[in-house]
């Protein structure tokens, strides 16, 4: 199977808008990967169609530093709620968020009517 294409990644921002973190965040078109940790590496992978909500969040430091948080709730047993922590261009990352939710949803859906049963993933 081929890989989608990286449609952003960025590091958690701590200190003043700095990428001075172990965390990174990748999306691609199917699925979001936090990847956590320096000693004890830890890799995260949520499938967009299981987000449901999704919400910026922005303090007034945040603001001044260009940064937010992305607030995420899913059906994924394991994750069902995270944040994607102090990231640039916050806005466009969770309209980029929201929008390929829905569209993997929807081809979901499609392929379910398709087959007649979810058993087909």
């Amino acid at each position: 199977m081929q890989e989608k294409p990286i449609l952003w990644t960025d590091k958690k921002r701590p200190f003043l808008g700095l990428p001075l973190s172990f965390t990174r965040y990748t999306l691609t078109e199917e699925k979001l990967m936090i990847s956590s940790g320096f000693f004890n590496k830890k890799e995260e992978e949520i499938r967009l169609y299981r987000i449901e909500d999704v919400t910026l969040m922005r303090t007034l430091g945040e603001r001044i530093c260009g940064v937010g948080t992305i607030h995420c709730c899913s059906s994924d047993s394991t994750t069902p709620e995270f944040n994607i922590v102090k990231v640039k261009d916050s806005s466009r990352v969770k309209n980029l968020i929201s929008d390929y939710a829905e569209k993997e949803r929807t081809a979901r859906l499609e392929k379910i009517g398709r087959y007649g049963t979810e058993e087909v993933f």
